[in-house]
């Protein structure tokens, strides 16, 4: 994939801040905050609303270990995240997501929607109840009941960027996007046509998570399906 031209200023800020060479540790502080600035270059706190910057500030640290972590190994594919954590070692990649889990800024507006009131019923149904004929589990049954996620390794849904969730589902679907097997969002995904991901991603994205809002300690198990990225999901996994 060709990286944007628009894209590559970004790219030049990431290979200066993430990976700093003697020059530049002349001139700058040696701090988390300062070489984090790579990141938040893209994912500021404001939302951008757009497929390619989602909101990371508040995910669970062991989500954000493990994304880096695909980004890094290969899992996840975009040029400039592969690039610049290519050579990171996992101590430093958990320091980066502590941080960003330490963050919580005020949740975006709810996006408003052109999707018809049939799509955005059938959103609400996935997301909350599921579809027991299709062998699709709702959202909440591992994304948490306030869907903002579920400590150590299980995102939050809400506040995301509708075009994200359309695009990180249809990667899914793809294969283009993995994460440890057994990859679970995979199975979900494979499952959902591309009218349910349209009516899931509308039907969140008219949603407003609450200012207190948290990801949650626990999970009620049984899950519905075995998540090769969350620890201890395979001990009681719903038959």
């Amino acid at each position: 994939m060709r990286l944007p031209i628009a894209r590559l200023p970004f790219l030049l800020v990431g290979m200066a801040l993430v990976l700093p060479g003697p020059a530049m540790a002349a001139t700058l502080p040696d701090s988390l905050e300062q070489r984090i600035k790579a990141c938040t270059a893209c994912h500021a706190q404001q939302e951008k609303h757009d497929a390619f910057f989602p909101r990371i500030a508040g995910k669970p640290a062991g989500y954000l270990y493990n994304q880096l972590l695909n980004f890094r190994e290969g899992r996840r594919q975009y040029p400039l995240m592969n690039y610049m954590v290519e050579h990171l070692p996992d101590a430093y990649l958990r320091e980066i997501a502590d941080y960003f889990a330490g963050q919580h800024p005020a949740p975006p507006p709810a996006q408003p929607s052109g999707a018809g009131t049939a799509a955005l019923a059938r959103g609400k149904q996935l997301v909350l109840t599921g579809d027991s004929g299709k062998k699709i589990p709702a959202c909440i049954a591992c994304h948490g009941q306030q869907l903002a996620g579920v400590a150590p390794a299980i995102p939050g849904l809400l506040g995301l960027p509708r075009d994200y969730i359309n695009a990180q589902l249809g990667a899914w679907k793809n294969g283009i996007r993995r994460a440890h097997a057994p990859d679970c969002m995979a199975q979900v995904a494979q499952r959902l046509s591309d009218a349910d991901v349209g009516a899931v991603s509308a039907w969140l994205g008219t949603q407003v998570a609450s200012a207190d809002a948290r990801p949650g300690a626990s999970i009620a198990l049984p899950l519905p399906l075995h998540c090769g990225g969350v620890p201890g999901s395979g001990a009681q996994v719903a038959p």
